[in-house]
């Protein structure tokens, strides 16, 4: 069985065909994991009311290649997180929402406003071409919405939202180029490795990521990311937001740099959008 499927899953769809005494040991992982996870193989008998050699079958039925490996797998998935196991309290779903995305953009702000944003914008204006990467679901939507951004103030920018495309593009890269790499935990290995690859053909890197990360150590400079995430996984990582803001930012800065090319280029563009879908003029530039 590959290291990557998670037990507790392969448990679950293991039940039915489980003898008797089998879903004994089953039913003990599920009521408290950290036993089994701990517990010799006589003393996991002991407890779900099987002989030794039960426990012995019932690793091998659920794919493991024996009792040790079975808790070897046991304590992986204990390790990505008790929240991921045990139910959490049910949350107001617009009350998270909104309480988190503000709780992250002000524990953001905090951590912006000792970062060296005007050095990354002076970077990406010096630019020859700029290139994001990111992979996955915030940093990839995230890539795409700076390179929006971006081409609107004129700049030559292109998103990869993909893993192996940014290892390809950094291995075409020139001194005057920037790339920018997303990522919130900033441990994705292909980001890192395309980041890594970048620095080494010349190319300058920012990173928007986690303090402290591997990225964060690639990178000629990086804008600092912290979230705070909740034991309730059913809502979506509230680090997005603090990735936004900071893509906000750098546009932000950008714009302010020429703002009369700035105005020229969103105002060719608001009477294109407007010819094309009517309405008034205080639709945003781009849905």
């Amino acid at each position: 069985m590959s290291q990557q499927v998670d037990i507790l899953s392969l448990i679950t769809a293991r039940l039915p065909s489980l003898r008797a005494a089998e879903r004994k040991v089953a039913g003990l992982i599920f009521d408290d994991i950290d036993f089994v996870a701990e517990a010799s193989i006589g003393e996991i008998a002991a407890r779900a009311g099987v002989s030794d050699a039960t426990v012995t079958r019932f690793a091998r039925a659920v794919e493991c290649r024996n009792v040790r490996d079975l808790k070897t797998r046991l304590t992986r998935a204990l390790a990505a997180g008790r929240r991921f196991i045990q139910e959490a309290n049910e949350e107001d779903g617009l009350g998270v929402i909104y309480d988190s995305a503000t709780q992250t953009l002000a524990l953001n702000r905090t951590l912006m406003e000792q970062a060296d944003v005007e050095g990354a914008v002076e970077m990406l204006d010096g630019a020859r071409q700029i290139l994001v990467f990111g992979a996955g679901g915030g940093s990839t939507v995230m890539a795409q919405e700076l390179q929006f951004r971006l081409v609107r103030l004129g700049y030559a920018i292109s998103a990869y939202p993909q893993a192996l495309l940014p290892r390809m593009v950094a291995a075409t890269l020139e001194p005057e180029d920037v790339v920018v790499a997303l990522s919130a935990s900033g441990y994705t290995p292909e980001i890192n490795d395309a980041a890594e690859l970048a620095r080494e053909y010349g190319a300058r890197v920012i990173a928007i990521t986690a303090v402290a990360s591997p990225l964060a150590g690639i990178a000629d400079l990086a804008l600092p990311l912290a979230s705070r995430e909740t034991d309730f996984i059913y809502f979506p990582s509230s680090s997005r937001y603090a990735m936004m803001a900071a893509v906000d930012m750098l546009a932000l800065g950008l714009a302010l740099r020429h703002r009369a090319r700035t105005r020229d280029k969103l105002r060719r563009l608001k009477i294109t959008l407007d010819a094309h879908r009517g309405g008034d003029n205080r639709q945003p530039l781009g849905d």
